[in-house]
């Protein structure tokens, strides 16, 4: 009988895929998932950094299967969601979050980086999303979320193999959601829009910028991103989800002025990108082609170079997360208002 109740307790609980789980968003989104008791599949390359956010999990009070993947490989990817599926039970939500990229002027990205970064950042999500699909849909239940940017959106200088990748994310995400909805089926597809985070690809993406790159800022924390994908998972039904003030601010500005950004960007891009350590290519790892935490002592965590001005919360997802609440306490001041203001008519 002990069994059995076990048994129930563990499919009660979500199965949860996160791919590039071992670094960054991808890690803090699996901690988040296991602090609410979900069984996490962790999907990366890296072997050490997998590991040890598995080991994040199973502390956070969730059940964790690290598995060792590329997901720029179709069919490993598949048959990676099968093993999910066989050993935690049938996926419930799946996040794509996995990327690699190059930060360098557009017309010095070699062809065979500009190849790589696009089948790790694009067809991985492409990927992961076909094998959600096929388990799914059968079922007809289930959320997908696409881990994007600002940048899916707004491209800013010395970015453009990321940019390229997170703009072809959002055309292949559009077009599924219209498939979705004229299914009129029980899967969904949504898409979370990040601001500049604190996260180990600064510290380990391919550059040709004479500096250290940085994000742009205002910087936040990683556990702000995966706040946001655990309230699209909660909200599937909405086609985006805008995180952080300076999301809001670009892709507000990008539909009203999009040339006036253009120049902006021409004018602070390059500066705003870059802090003043200059890159010491012989000390800095690259996870381009390979891994750099796939041995033993090589785990990067979730935090980057930042921490000292990264903010550990968002106010605009708060009020996105809190706005029903907030709709009703502006609709019972109005009422309040309204009433004072009746009755002081009245007497007068």
């Amino acid at each position: 009988m002990a069994h059995t109740d076990d048994r129930t307790a563990r499919r009660a609980a979500p199965v949860v895929v996160v791919t590039g789980a071992s670094a960054g968003v991808g890690r803090a989104t699996a901690r988040a998932f296991g602090a609410r008791g979900a069984s996490v599949a962790l999907l990366a390359r890296g072997r050490d950094g997998l590991e040890r956010a598995a080991e994040e999990v199973r502390a956070a009070g969730g059940r964790a299967l690290p598995v060792v993947v590329d997901v720029a490989d179709a069919a490993a990817v598949d048959a990676a969601a099968g093993r999910v599926e066989d050993e935690l039970g049938p996926v419930d939500v799946w996040v794509n979050a996995a990327f690699t990229t190059v930060f360098a002027p557009a017309e010095e990205v070699l062809p065979e980086e500009l190849k790589r970064a696009t089948e790790v950042t694009y067809f991985g999500f492409v990927h992961g999303t076909q094998a959600a699909l096929r388990r799914m849909r059968p079922r007809d239940r289930g959320t997908i979320v696409q881990v994007g940017s600002a940048l899916a959106q707004r491209s800013v200088p010395l970015q453009s193999v990321y940019c390229g990748a997170k703009h072809a994310i959002q055309g292949f995400t559009d077009s599924l959601r219209c498939e979705l909805l004229h299914d009129r089926g029980g899967v969904r597809v949504t898409m979370v829009q990040l601001p500049g985070l604190n996260t180990p690809q600064f510290s380990w993406v391919r550059t040709r910028l004479p500096r250290h790159p940085r994000p742009v800022a205002p910087v936040y924390q990683p556990e702000v991103a995966a706040e946001g994908v655990l309230h699209a998972v909660d909200h599937p039904g909405r086609r985006e989800h805008w995180i952080g003030g300076s999301t809001v601010a670009t892709l507000i500005g990008q539909r009203i002025a999009p040339a006036l950004l253009d120049r902006y960007l021409a004018r602070t891009g390059y500066d705003s990108q870059q802090t003043g350590e200059p890159v010491d290519p012989a000390r800095r790892p690259v996870n381009l082609f390979e891994p750099p935490d796939d041995t033993a002592g090589t785990d990067f965590g979730a935090h980057g170079a930042f921490d000292d001005e990264a903010h550990p919360r968002s106010l605009q997802l708060w009020l996105s997360r809190h706005r029903g609440a907030l709709a009703a306490g502006a609709g019972l001041v109005t009422t309040v208002v309204a009433a004072v203001a009746g009755g002081v008519r009245r007497r007068s």
